[in-house]
């Protein structure tokens, strides 16, 4: 009897984790273990009653790490910043964590998804943008652990449609806001819950092929490069009702006024080729901005 190559996920109740879920349950070759701090949570339960093992282990706690993992062929690693950063409580603390416990079981690949530094990229022009400067110290840190890996960076999430309020209802239809994002600006996107597993997906099919060349390597993963004002076009094409766009004043809170104004800045950072021709050559199949609206925003925001 073949032994199940086991996926340690951790954000499994969390939009990129779940997803990775679902996605490794429907390809089948794959078995997914749900890594989380509440095993017997509401969400734990929903993913027991699909099949999914549900494992607790604690981020800020490297031995219960140690047992979660256990087992594990990979690993999908996503850490969630929160505000006001905490020093010994932060993205980095437990990233770190995750690959020092995955390396002390055996891990064979470890799948970080990951941002640039700010402050590097920016030449310290940005200095409060801790929820992308600590992804990168993490990929470092991965980088330097000897640990097989490869690292997704993600652009901006299309689900923030109703995940963080990007549209709002008006008498005419719908406008688009964010501070600091003047609508010439261009942004990167990804459907998150599409192309995110697809790449994961993609990654583990074939990590053990030594001319992939995967190991080490960073992705992108961004299926389209426009600006706001065009991402309103193309919903209000969709909807048949107006959709503007409208550039905000800053929000007061530091990392993330900075992190706008540098997205702007730098017209959403990613340069590789749309498509990513290193994705597609895994034989992944990229989400459209146009299929995620007929998809999402059609059922969501139709009238």
């Amino acid at each position: 009897m073949t032994s199940a190559r086991i996926v340690s996920v951790f954000g499994a109740t969390g939009l990129q984790g779940s997803a990775v879920v679902d996605a490794l349950l429907k390809e089948g070759t794959f078995t997914p273990r749900a890594i989380t701090r509440d095993s017997d949570s509401e969400a734990s339960q929903k993913l027991k009653a699909r099949g999914v093992q549900v494992v607790q282990g604690n981020s800020l706690d490297k031995a219960s790490l140690v047992r979660a993992l256990e087992g594990s062929e990979a690993v999908f690693a996503v850490t969630v910043p929160h505000f006001p950063h905490v020093e010994g409580k932060d993205e980095v603390t437990q990233g770190k964590n995750m690959i020092d416990a995955a390396k002390e079981v055996g891990v064979k690949f470890f799948i970080w998804t990951s941002l640039p530094s700010i402050k590097k990229v920016s030449g310290g022009k940005y200095q409060n943008c801790t929820q992308y400067d600590h992804k990168e110290i993490v990929a470092e840190y991965l980088k330097a652990s000897g640990l097989p890996h490869a690292i997704l960076l993600l652009p901006a999430f299309l689900e923030n449609y109703w995940k963080y309020g990007l549209m709002k209802k008006t008498d005419t239809g719908y406008d688009m806001a964010l501070p600091q994002f003047p609508a010439t600006s261009l942004q990167a996107f990804a459907w998150i819950e599409r192309d995110v597993p697809a790449a994961t997906l993609a990654l583990l099919k074939n990590y053990t092929d030594p001319s992939k060349d995967i190991n080490g390597k960073e992705y992108p993963v961004v299926n389209d490069r426009i600006t706001y004002a065009e991402l309103a076009a193309r919903t209000a094409k969709v909807l048949g009702v107006q959709v503007t766009y409208t550039n905000t004043p800053p929000t007061g809170i530091p990392p993330l006024d900075e992190m706008w104004a540098f997205l702007a800045e730098y017209n959403g950072y990613y340069t590789t080729p749309i498509p990513n021709p290193d994705l597609l050559a895994l034989g992944m199949k990229f989400s459209t901005v146009d299929e995620f609206l007929e998809v999402e925003v059609r059922a969501r925001y139709g009238q």
